[in-house]
């Protein structure tokens, strides 16, 4: 492969480097911003506040995470002395802000608890993201691309377009943004730049073999008895290729594990084979259900999602509804049987 091959990888377009001047000229040394990602935040969520925050301190800029749930524990070793973790601090943790970024995310409500208090803000609000835009936008659409393969995708080019040293802190914190939302280079957003990003990340001192220990070998016994659990109710149709499996409420405290060791269990009915679209309907308790969507081939769960007010990416997405866990699975998997036939209008 030519240099130039190579180069042009880790190039951001025009575009993005534009978007990328156009909104750091807005911020200043000395500013307190606050970051925040999307409730539950996931790899590429919390690789992208953490990367970003140890990015801008390079330019004076004091960031403080205060995402609308507590930081999940296997992406507690993305965390340092040197960024402020504040979500225990809930919206109280915005009052002093000179500007909020938010990140992974373009719809206010999926900022739960900090949603109110993100509307009611007078600071500047930006966003940095590759979903497609939500039905309320939280503020402005500053670097987003949804061709990038995570919103870490995104952070890194913030970093080569500003001229920002990629330290192997924010190296780590990159690596794992892009590592989980391309499902280890597995999912169809898994393009050559990701991997020659990758590379660039490994070059700057990740370690490939630690990551993976990390962020998926750390499995709790409880999470073992959950899923043995969760996967005896899974359900498939194969001629319309439709699986599903669910989840009762109660059963994170029965089996002691957190909602952050439900990550990757809605593959397992996606790798049924001839599986076009998989579903995982959890029941939260209280009347609401929340339901992750996967897809196979050119099948738009994103599209299906938004008929529920949700939304995310063409082959992974998520809604939350109202009502019992039977009666949502059951009105899902059958506006999911009629989408797959082509018979549901949008």
């Amino acid at each position: 492969m030519s240099a130039a091959v190579t180069d042009g990888l880790l190039s951001a377009s025009e575009v993005r480097q534009a978007a990328i001047h156009s909104w750091f000229a807005a911020l200043r040394p000395g500013m307190t911003v606050a970051l925040s990602t999307h409730m539950n935040a996931d790899g590429d969520g919390c690789g992208s506040e953490t990367a970003l925050a140890r990015l801008l301190a390079q330019r004076g800029i004091h960031c403080r995470i205060v995402n609308p749930t507590p930081w999940p524990a296997m992406f507690q070793f993305l965390l340092g002395n040197d960024v402020e973790e504040a979500s225990a601090r809930g919206a109280r943790a915005l009052d002093d802000i000179d500007a909020l970024i938010v990140l992974d995310i373009n719809d206010v409500r999926r900022l739960g608890q900090l949603s109110d208090r993100v509307r009611a803000l007078t600071v500047p609000v930006s966003v940095i993201d590759h979903h497609v835009p939500g039905d309320e936008p939280v503020g402005t659409l500053a670097v987003a691309d949804t061709h990038a393969c995570a919103t870490g995708e995104l952070v890194f080019d913030i970093a080569v377009t500003l001229g920002l040293e990629i330290t192997p802190a924010i190296a780590q914190s990159l690596y794992a943004a892009i590592l989980t939302d391309t499902g280890s280079f597995r999912f169809s957003n898994t393009s050559p730049r990701a991997h020659g990003i990758a590379a660039a990340l490994l070059a700057a001192g990740v370690n490939p073999e630690d990551m993976y220990r990390r962020i998926y070998a750390q499995v709790s016994l409880g999470r073992l008895h959950l899923l043995r659990e969760a996967l005896a109710t899974i359900d498939s149709e194969p001629d319309i290729g439709l699986s599903h499996i669910s989840m009762d409420a109660g059963v994170l405290d029965r089996f002691d594990v957190t909602s952050e060791e439900l990550d990757g269990i809605v593959e397992h009915p996606r790798s049924i084979a001839g599986t076009r679209m998989a579903l995982f309907f959890r029941d939260l308790g209280h009347g609401k259900v929340k339901v992750s969507l996967r897809s196979t081939g050119d099948v738009d769960v994103q599209r299906f999602a938004r008929r529920y007010g949700g939304g995310g990416h063409r082959k992974a997405s998520g809604a939350m509804l109202s009502g019992s866990l039977i009666e949502v699975r059951s009105q899902v998997v059958a506006d999911a049987r009629a989408y797959l036939r082509g018979e549901l209008a949008d």
